[in-house]
């Protein structure tokens, strides 16, 4: 019998299936930890779910609000990146919504925007965000910000 332990860190550069479907390394159960991109730039979406897909998260996006907000009503993940600046509503509504709810309320949040005023960071800090970060963005930046915010 195979023992699971805990893993703290969402990180995985060798993986192995096993017959019965989950990943493991090292003899340890491991759970990809899943983050939902609102991003209504699809250029800027792809190359965020590449370089986390890479890094072992599982990504899913979402290009307005409202259907995150549905997603996120239905299947919260571990963490979320946030755009400000979406079609039907902007990011501050999204955070607001999620913030709102119960099932939704501790969700760590990236906002990762183009409009870094300091009013901006000020508001997102207000409604609860979790970190603030403008584009253009760094790749590792990105990763570290999600590792940090999710590892306890």
């Amino acid at each position: 019998m195979t023992q699971v332990r805990p893993r703290a860190a969402c990180v995985f550069r060798t993986r192995q299936r096993t017959s019965d479907g989950p990943l493991r390394q090292g003899g340890w159960l491991v759970t990809q930890k899943r983050v939902l991109v609102i991003e209504d730039e699809p250029n800027i979406s792809e190359a965020i779910r590449f370089i986390l897909t890479r890094d072992g998260w599982q990504v899913e996006v979402e290009a307005d609000g409202v259907a995150a907000l549905e997603r996120l009503r239905a299947a919260p993940p571990d963490a979320l990146i946030l755009d400000l600046m979406l079609p039907d509503m902007d990011g501050f509504d999204v955070l607001r919504r999620l913030r709102a709810e119960d099932a939704t309320r501790h969700v760590p949040v990236l906002m990762l925007t183009a409009k870094g005023q300091s009013a901006d960071r000020d508001l997102a800090a207000k409604l609860g965000v979790t970190r603030f970060m403008t584009k253009p963005f760094a790749n590792a930046e990105v990763v570290a910000a999600l590792q940090a915010m999710v590892t306890p």
